[in-house]
């Protein structure tokens, strides 16, 4: 029987990250990220949710939910990367809904948010995005373009005092929220929107 996000018996005490995002497609920067969060932070798994819809991104040019999860199957490929639709079961948009569902929903779990670099200097215009850092232990992985400072945006300047580094991060999915530290790995320069453009000019 395949592991899905809803056996609560198989991934009791079992520590997750959550990957979220449009996968508009799935790309090898997503595994990328993934495979690096499974083993700087010691994850027994990580999930990619396919969101509906963004809030923050337009429809237009969004593929089909079912085309995107397609994709994302078809790139995970590693037997603890795990693709779900898990916010359309659930019926939540924003993320601090998402994870507070989770939360209940899995009351013997844990869970870390995980988010490329480039996320990070716009994730303050996330609806509720303080919320999310005090919920839930936050990992950033480096994505490019390879800023010269995440320092000005204003999530680093918020929780930097929660700042674990990289040294530590091992540490982070014990931690209680407030807790985050950044990874600077080795950059995987795919991206969706070049993807998209290439699709485009064919």
């Amino acid at each position: 029987m395949a592991l899905t996000p809803f056996s609560k018996d198989i991934w009791s005490n079992r520590t997750v990250g959550l990957l979220g995002g449009s996968f508009n497609p799935a790309h090898e920067g997503h595994r990328h990220i993934s495979l690096y969060a499974l083993k700087m932070l010691g994850l027994d798994a990580v999930w990619w949710m396919v969101s509906p819809q963004n809030p923050l991104k337009a429809k237009k040019g969004m593929a089909p939910l079912e085309e995107r999860l397609e994709s994302a199957r078809d790139t995970a490929r590693h037997p603890k990367i795990f693709v779900t639709d898990i916010e359309r079961h659930l019926n939540t948009q924003y993320t601090l809904d998402t994870i507070r569902a989770l939360q209940t929903h899995f009351p013997r779990m844990r869970f870390v948010w995980l988010m490329g670099g480039d996320n990070l200097t716009s994730f303050h215009k996330w609806r509720r995005w303080q919320e999310i850092f005090k919920t839930l232990p936050v990992c950033v992985l480096d994505r490019p373009p390879r800023h010269s400072s995440l320092k000005a945006c204003p999530a680093f300047e918020r929780f930097r005092h929660y700042l674990l580094p990289q040294e530590r991060a091992a540490t982070l999915k014990g931690k209680r929220a407030p807790a985050w530290t950044i990874l600077h790995i080795p950059l995987d320069e795919t991206s969706a929107t070049a993807i998209r453009a290439r699709r485009r000019s064919k």
